[in-house]
């Protein structure tokens, strides 16, 4: 038996095929847009999947980042800044010494000794002679006390003062050079060293000594201080060739050894016992 073309249920069957192909292919189409869609996603930047603000970034520090371009531009900046520190500190080692207003140029109790160079010796010449206020000051304290002897026997008033004034200086100069020359021919220290016992008499004692002796180069044998007082005595002589005439020049001389015997004495004496006389006075 033939059977009759259904025409209708024929194309009902194709009806269902053909959407179960759409939604086929609506699937696929969904599925490759959501992998095409993770595949655009920032996958450095979580805050973008989950709805948050994008963090902004925190920029260097200006002093930092000037400071990190200096060094990766320009090494050689780099290096300079290390050698300069380097020798600070090696200047600082090999300066072994203290200075006050008063007390000038000395070593402390708890430091050593080490043997002066060359450069070393002039920075301390020029420190006690030229280049600080203090040894103006010093000169013109010793020179009130010639205005009110009359000595030399110059003018009164200011222009007393300055000719006395003036004469101090320039003795004190000349034989400052004489004995900062000489120390260096002999290597001879020039710097006062307190001493490291805690006695008073002991130290009394160190202060008065150390004016008339100093170490040779050793900087552990003692020797006179030849030097220091052959410069106090060619300074008296020098002053003698603009004091009145009359002047005698080998009594100059003695009297400028005097000078630095009571001077010195005293000069020690103050640097030794600077830390009491400061507490004394409320100075910590």
């Amino acid at each position: 038996m033939i059977r009759k073309w259904d025409g209708r249920r024929r194309c009902k069957g194709c009806g269902v095929a053909t959407r179960g192909m759409f939604l086929l292919c609506v699937l696929v189409v969904i599925g490759r847009a959501e992998s095409w869609t993770q595949d655009q996603t920032p996958q450095n930047n979580p805050t973008t999947t989950t709805g948050q603000a994008p963090a902004k970034e925190i920029p260097d520090a200006p002093g930092a980042t000037q400071t990190q371009k200096d060094e990766n531009g320009n090494p050689l900046h780099a290096a300079v800044d290390v050698t300069k520190d380097a020798a600070k500190q090696s200047l600082l080692k090999a300066r072994d010494w203290e200075s006050s207003r008063i007390a000038g140029i000395y070593v402390g109790k708890n430091r050593r000794l080490v043997t002066l160079s060359r450069e070393q010796r002039e920075q301390i010449y020029l420190q006690q002679t030229l280049t600080t206020p203090e040894a103006y000051m010093k000169r013109m304290f010793a020179a009130l006390i010639d205005q009110a002897r009359g000595v030399p026997a110059w003018q009164g008033g200011i222009g007393g003062y300055g000719e006395r004034w003036a004469s101090r200086e320039g003795q004190f100069i000349a034989s400052n050079s004489f004995a900062a020359y000489g120390n260096a021919r002999l290597g001879y220290e020039v710097r006062y060293d307190r001493c490291k016992c805690d006695a008073f008499g002991a130290r009394l004692k160190h202060a008065i000594m150390r004016n008339f002796l100093t170490y040779n180069q050793t900087e552990e044998e003692l020797r006179p201080q030849w030097a220091l007082y052959g410069g106090a005595f060619l300074g008296g002589v020098v002053a003698t060739t603009w004091k009145p005439s009359g002047q005698s020049y080998g009594r100059n001389g003695l009297y400028g050894m005097v000078g630095q015997a009571g001077y010195g004495i005293l000069l020690n004496v103050v640097t030794e016992f600077a830390i009491e006389i400061n507490r004394k006075q409320g100075v910590k």
